[in-house]
Formats: C-alpha cells, sequence, structure tokens
C-alpha cells in the first residue's frame, strides 16, 4: 500500500467542509478507491456488470425449491429486459453483459447472451463426484480473466458481478465450510426459500459430500465443490483487481467467491466493496471472517447481483463527497479540529 498516498488521501478527507468522520462508510470508500486509482481524485467510468449462468448438477439432490429449468428461462427473461438486474442497470447507467458458462439449455439463438459454455450441461452431482475436472476449473478461471479483459477494454474501472444458476448456495456453503473451517450446519440456509424441512433435507445432503470429499485447497474445493458461474467469477474478480479495479461484491453466492479469491490473493479485499448483507444463513459469518461488512441490508436473496446494484449510487456519492465537496478553506469556515 502506498502510505504517503494513504496520508493525503486521508488529509484530503478529513478537510472537507464537514465534522470529522461524519460520512462514515463514504469516507472509507472515497479512500479506497482513491488508494486502487492510485488517484486522489477518483473517478467511476463505464461501470460494468457481469451477469453469469450456469446449472449445478447438485440441484437434483432437491436442495433447492426452485427447478433447473428457471436458470434458463431467467437468462432468456434478462435479454428481454425484464429482470430485475436489467432495470437496476438501466437506473444507473451500468452495462449489463450476459454469459452462459454452462446453462442446460441451448441459448445459442440468443444473441444478447455470450456464449463461453465450459460444459453443455452444467455441473456434475456433487453428491456423487467432483463437480467439474480441473480442467473444466482453469477454462473457468480463463473465462473470468477474459471477461475482466473486456470490460477494462471498453474504459470500466469498476465492475460489478452477479449469478444465475439454481443450487447454486449449496455450493456456496460447501465453500464457506472448507475455506473458513465454519460448522456446516451454521452455513446452509434457504436459498430461494426452502422451508424448515427443506433447509434439513439440504444440510444432510451436504454433509453427505462432505463425507465424500473435504479438501481445503482453494483450487480443489472449487473442482470439487464449485459452479462454473462462481469460478468464472473468480477469475473475473482476480483479474479485475490486477486491472486496477474496484470490484462491487453481492450476497451470499458473490461473496463466497470473494472469499476463494482472497484465499488465492491475500491482497484481493483492497479492491473488493462488499454491497449486502443478505438474510442467507452464514453469510453475515463470512464477512466476518474476512473481516468486512455490507454496505446495505435490504433483506434480499434474488443473486443476478441485485445487492451490489443497489450499492452503486453509494459508490458513486462517495466519489462525488470526494471531489465536489468544498474543504473549509474554499468554503470561509472555521476548521475547528
Amino acid at each position: 500500500m502506498n502510505e504517503s498516498l494513504k496520508e493525503q488521501l486521508q488529509r484530503k478527507i478529513d478537510n472537507l467542509n464537514k465534522p470529522k468522520g461524519s460520512l462514515g462508510r463514504l469516507e472509507e470508500i472515497a479512500l479506497q478507491i482513491g488508494l486502487i486509482q492510485e488517484t486522489l481524485s477518483p473517478s467511476l467510468r463505464c461501470p460494468c456488470h457481469l451477469l453469469i449462468g450456469a446449472d449445478h448438477g447438485i440441484e437434483r439432490e432437491g436442495v433447492s425449491v426452485s427447478p433447473r429449468e428457471v436458470t434458463w428461462q431467467q437468462m432468456v427473461n434478462f435479454t428481454r429486459g425484464g429482470g430485475a438486474v436489467n432495470f437496476f442497470c438501466r437506473q444507473h447507467g451500468i452495462r449489463l453483459r450476459i454469459v452462459d458458462v454452462g446453462v442446460d439449455h441451448d441459448l445459442s439463438m440468443h444473441p444478447k447472451i455470450m456464449n463461453r459454455k465450459i460444459s453443455p450441461h452444467g455441473t456434475r452431482d456433487f453428491l456423487a463426484e467432483a463437480a467439474m475436472s480441473h480442467e473444466e476449473m482453469e477454462r473457468c478461471m480463463e473465462t473470468g480473466r477474459q471477461l475482466a479483459e473486456e470490460c477494462a477494454e471498453e474504459g470500466c474501472n469498476i465492475l460489478s458481478l452477479g449469478e444465475m444458476g439454481i443450487g447454486n448456495t449449496s455450493a456456496s456453503s460447501m465453500w464457506m465450510r472448507l475455506l473458513t473451517g465454519i460448522p456446516l450446519e451454521c452455513c446452509v440456509g434457504a436459498g430461494s426459500g426452502l422451508n424448515e424441512s427443506g433447509v434439513r433435507h439440504k444440510l444432510a445432503v451436504l454433509n453427505q459430500c462432505l463425507r465424500r470429499a473435504c479438501p481445503t485447497n482453494v483450487e480443489r474445493v472449487m473442482t470439487e465443490f464449485g459452479g462454473l458461474e462462481m469460478v468464472t467469477a473468480v477469475g473475473a474478480m482476480l483479474r479485475a483487481k490486477e486491472l486496477g479495479m474496484a470490484v462491487l461484491i453481492d450476497g451470499f453466492i458473490m461473496s463466497a467467491c470473494a472469499l476463494a479469491a482472497w484465499r488465492m490473493d491475500p491482497q484481493f479485499l483492497t479492491h473488493a466493496i462488499f454491497c449486502h448483507e443478505g438474510q442467507e444463513a452464514g453469510h453475515k459469518l463470512m464477512l466476518q471472517f474476512m473481516g468486512v461488512s455490507g454496505l446495505l441490508n435490504l433483506g434480499l436473496r434474488l443473486g443476478e447481483g441485485t445487492g451490489a446494484l443497489c450499492a452503486y449510487p453509494i459508490v458513486e456519492s462517495a466519489i462525488r463527497m470526494i471531489n465536489e465537496m468544498n474543504n473549509f478553506k474554499d468554503a470561509n469556515v472555521t476548521q475547528y479540529f
């Protein structure tokens, strides 16, 4: 970290025409993005949202209230502008890229969906075998890196990510358990709306998965229990950090991806802005493990990156604060501290 720049940024923020520290998290975000961009006058350019879709073999074990076909149906819905992710992106002027890395459906007739399929039917059922091969995991990582690079080539310096894939809270719970050591029962929740007996069944299934394999190496965790869209997101996050982007992290699933990215690159969290603390069991514990907290808690459990998109105007406010707010001298106000 550039300690000299950090001191200058903090001094600039402290000298704005306000009580010291009175704009709270906005001040923290402005400092963070100033350090990411290595400037006293940070800016947000060409924000981009990657919505990455894939199916999960574990869905066949009855761990989700939503059927598998919802994945492809929603992906098509997004191309028509009818999803929550669509109106949030329109509202905030964020470019949306819809990416298929493993949806169990032929989406090739939809030109608005980027075809980056790693596997035509999604992952395998990780109750019985590894979700993907090591080669597929590496292809996902490379695809994510390429997606981040494509956004950067368009001038993007702030990247948001979301996901679509029935069953991905199960994969996220497994990542959380194996990468944090937190007991599985604290990591498993209702997902898109399981009732109490459904959650018990989900926990029982995932406990069986742990008996099959219990790796702690990040790449093996992703291979054994990953989702293609999740591993792709990890690759995009890590490459975005290398390219000097700020990365907006959504809810439970994208936080699990950020956890994996952090385990692979201990400096990743310097570029990550955690946007939403969702209702999924374990999400708050996961954030606490990383030493972070979300900007919002709106009770969202939709996915798609909607929590990150909702938080974008707060990030924009932080940048406006550091660039547009008067300091004490220019405002002719006595600096009283």
